[in-house]
């Protein structure tokens, strides 16, 4: 009987963790929407679809997996699916990857103070920094459930600024792909289709463990998944207009490492400001869980080795963070760790078939 009770508010709760989990630097200062959408013009939009389609897919896939077989280890889904050998490299390649993504978080405070506030990168990088890597140590989760509320916030800003973008020059949505040609956008791969295969790979590598236990800790299969397509459909729509409002002002965004706040800057002064703190706190909020995991994978979560190693990352994530330009790491980091994601999508697409099958059969 409980099955059949839906509550609407847990559906909102899970869409808001998928769509929250998948907000950092990249969404929020515009790099990832621009190298793999807008610099592509009305094709990404064309491979925004192809990622609505497989977000559906892979977070029904994972949210079930980890509902049917309750996986509480974030190790335990990758080896499911890619059996023991493969699974452990996924294992320990996302938890590579995740540090690696922590490492896109500096770069990307550091590009966000410079850009608005004029402050050398290296006060901002630090400052985050010190801050991510004092809650992880010392805990304070109060702080990141109260700021974890921004991930919906961010969404709705940015969507209201892709709106107020498209209605700044509509005209430039219709010249776009004549314009692109000519302005050497740096692209996430030689073509829209690839790049969007890409995007997912590298989200999945960030969604396997959460989605699986999230699946494994609700008690109704229907809010967790009706949650996770919810949260699919509300992060393509953001993606969507975002990337039309950088289309209808490409000309202007090119060569922008922040390029929401310099579209922000050109509304109005006081939404770019406001604007630039809601995305401060939204890369708080993923770096935190991302230095987190990084740490606790190899070590016990409260002890000294744990509070020695979570520093180290962190100075070594600050240098080299501010070392490479932010539109660098985000174009390096998630494009290759993008194609590694894409072959696990290959693998829960054959285990899907052999359960049909399966299932066919009997």
């Amino acid at each position: 009987m409980e099955q059949s009770k839906v509550s609407i508010a847990r559906v909102i709760t899970y869409a808001g963790a998928f769509i929250a989990f998948l907000i950092g630097s990249g969404f929020a200062t515009g790099q990832e929407v621009m190298q793999y959408f807008s610099a592509y013009g009305w094709m990404g939009i064309a491979g925004i679809l192809v990622v609505f389609i497989l977000f559906l897919y892979v977070g029904w896939d994972f949210v079930v997996t980890g509902y049917q077989h309750k996986f509480y280890n974030s190790g335990d889904i990758y080896r499911f699916l890619c059996g023991k050998w493969i699974g452990g490299f996924f294992d320990y390649f996302s938890i590579l990857f995740i540090y690696m993504s922590f490492i896109v978080m500096i770069g990307g405070t550091g590009a966000t103070v410079e850009q608005q506030y004029g402050i050398s990168p290296w006060i901002g990088a630090i400052g985050m920094g010190i801050i991510v890597a004092t809650t992880v140590i010392f805990g304070l989760d109060r702080i990141v459930e109260v700021l974890g509320k921004i991930g919906p916030a961010i969404v709705i800003l940015t969507v209201t600024l892709g709106i107020l973008a498209i209605m700044k020059n509509p005209s430039g949505l219709a010249t776009v792909d004549s314009v692109i040609p000519n302005l050497q956008l740096k692209t996430a791969s030689s073509n829209w289709f690839l790049a969007s295969l890409s995007y997912v790979g590298f989200c999945m590598l960030w969604l396997a463990g959460f989605m699986s236990l999230m699946g494994a800790t609700s008690k109704n299969l229907k809010e967790v998944t009706s949650g996770a397509m919810l949260g699919a459909f509300g992060f393509s729509l953001a993606l969507a207009i975002i990337a039309l409002g950088f289309m209808a002002n490409i000309e202007f965004v090119a060569g922008s490492m922040v390029p929401t706040l310099k579209m922000a800057n050109s509304i109005h002064p006081a939404f770019a400001t406001i604007f630039s703190i809601i995305v401060l706190a939204g890369i708080y909020t993923t770096a935190v869980p991302l230095l987190w995991q990084a740490s606790a994978r190899f070590t016990d979560g409260k002890s000294m080795k744990f509070k020695v190693l979570t520093l180290v990352l962190m100075a070594i994530g600050v240098f080299v963070g501010l070392k490479v330009p932010f539109d660098d790491l985000v174009n390096v980091i998630y494009v290759i760790n993008g194609y590694v994601g894409f072959i696990l999508l290959l693998f829960m697409v054959i285990h899907t078939v052999k359960r049909i099958k399966n299932k066919a059969a009997a």
